[in-house]
């Protein structure tokens, strides 16, 4: 049986209820142990036709989520990209971080949503109201779109990194705690786009601190 992608079934009856902007949004990057979260909003026009193959950026190749992005920056009426910094995961904690990144997204749509929807659970710190839909980027849309977005622009962010940290190995594992990554931190220490608050970097640095005293 072929798998169920992605629909615009929700934005279609929102339209038909006369909301004219719907924003489908997702964040990508609230697990790795470095690297910024980033999220980004997507509005597709009334009417519009789904993106034929598009699905959640997790079951999609690198290669498949580039080309994809240049077809919804084609079709989109709006998208629109915000980040949350390492330093603000580690002041505010990553669920805010990752609201605070979204709503960013939002502001620089250049235009308001009648109706927002979003992948997981209700975020009341969002400040609009929306639609909350677990496993949105399987099922709707413009959350799916938004979930391609923002992994596209993350991943290029890490390779910019990686090439700056070579011995971390961010071009593969875009910072997410692997093996490989894990060791490095042991090894070379955490540099300043870590993550301090998530608990692998901070017992390493715990530990180095106590070896050094």
């Amino acid at each position: 049986m072929n798998k169920r992608r992605p629909s615009l079934r929700r934005e279609a009856a929102l339209w038909s209820e006369g909301c004219g902007i719907v924003a489908g949004i997702d964040e990508v990057g609230r697990g790795p142990l470095a690297g910024p979260v980033v999220a980004a909003a997507v509005v597709f026009p009334v009417g519009a036709k789904p993106i034929r193959g598009l699905d959640d950026s997790k079951v999609l190749t690198a290669a498949k989520r580039e080309r994809f992005v240049t077809k919804i920056r084609e079709r989109a009426f709006a998208v629109a990209i915000g980040a949350a910094s390492v330093r603000e995961i580690d002041r505010l904690n990553i669920r805010r971080a990752s609201i605070l990144a979204m709503e960013r997204a939002l502001h620089r749509l250049g235009c308001v949503p009648a109706h927002v929807l979003i992948d997981g659970l209700p975020c009341p710190e969002l400040g609009c109201e929306h639609e909350a839909i677990v496993d949105g980027d399987a099922k709707c849309h413009s959350i799916a779109a938004a979930s391609i977005i923002a992994k596209v622009l993350r991943d290029a962010l890490m390779d910019r990194l990686a090439a700056r940290y070579p011995g971390y190995c961010w071009h593969t594992n875009k910072g997410y705690a692997t093996p490989e990554h894990l060791d490095a931190i042991q090894r070379l220490g955490p540099t300043r786009h870590h993550r301090y608050s998530f608990e692998p970097v901070a017992q390493i640095e715990l530990l180095m601190i106590s070896a050094a005293t």
